[in-house]
This record gives C-alpha cells, sequence and structure tokens, in this order.
C-alpha cells in the first residue's frame, strides 16, 4: 500500500510564503517523477511543478519564479517553496508521484489527500 502524506498548507497574506511537503512510503520499486498539482473551486485540476528523480523540473507558467520544487530521493519526499503568494494561488495542492511498485510492475500514479493553501489578508 503506497501512501503520500502532505503537510505544509495554510493561510497566508498575499506576498507570503509557504513549503508544502510530501512523502511517499509503501513498498515501492522506483519513483520517477513527484510533483504538485493543485485544483481551485470551478476549475480543473492544473500542473504546478513536477522533478524527475533526474532532478528535472518544470513550472506551470503562472507560479515561474515564484516556486521551486526539490527532492529528497533517499527519503521519497519532495517539496514546493512557494513565495509570493497571491490570492489566485488559494486551491487545495495534491502530491503526486509516478511511481512503480516491483521491477516487473508498470509505471502508475499514486495521489496524496490534499492539502489547503489559502492566499488571503
Amino acid at each position: 500500500q503506497v501512501r503520500l502524506v502532505e503537510s505544509g498548507g495554510g493561510l497566508v497574506q498575499p506576498g507570503g510564503s509557504l513549503r508544502l511537503s510530501c512523502a511517499a512510503s509503501g513498498t515501492i520499486f522506483r519513483i520517477n517523477a513527484m510533483g504538485w498539482f493543485r485544483q481551485a473551486p470551478g476549475r480543473e485540476r492544473e500542473l504546478v511543478a513536477l522533478i524527475t528523480s533526474a532532478g528535472n523540473t518544470d513550472y506551470a507558467d503562472s507560479v515561474k519564479g515564484r516556486c521551486t520544487i526539490s527532492r529528497d530521493n533517499a527519503k521519497n519526499t519532495v517539496h514546493l517553496q512557494m513565495n509570493s503568494l497571491k490570492p489566485e494561488d488559494t486551491a487545495v495542492y495534491y502530491c503526486y508521484a509516478n511511481l512503480r511498485l516491483g521491477e516487473l510492475s508498470y509505471d502508475s500514479m499514486y495521489w496524496g489527500q490534499g492539502t489547503q493553501v489559502t492566499v488571503s489578508s
């Protein structure tokens, strides 16, 4: 059983910062990519940032220059440092991992339960 557990969400004022963390646990052969999606009320879930096992990163245009994703492969954790937060960043943030359970398994997507980020004065 694979679990992704997020932490670090909350309420922050515009211009503030938050650091989201996500830890993957369970029997895992390999994690290919980890990252974050977000979903605001009435909107579709969208990619925020991802990082591969090699350290390659990709960001949504809306967060480039304000967010930094990092990863600890040994601990199966991923972090998202968010700075200069805006009200439009308000959403539920979901951690995800593209991983393989066993050497002969297929790659599959797993999701965390989500953590609320609210940017408001």
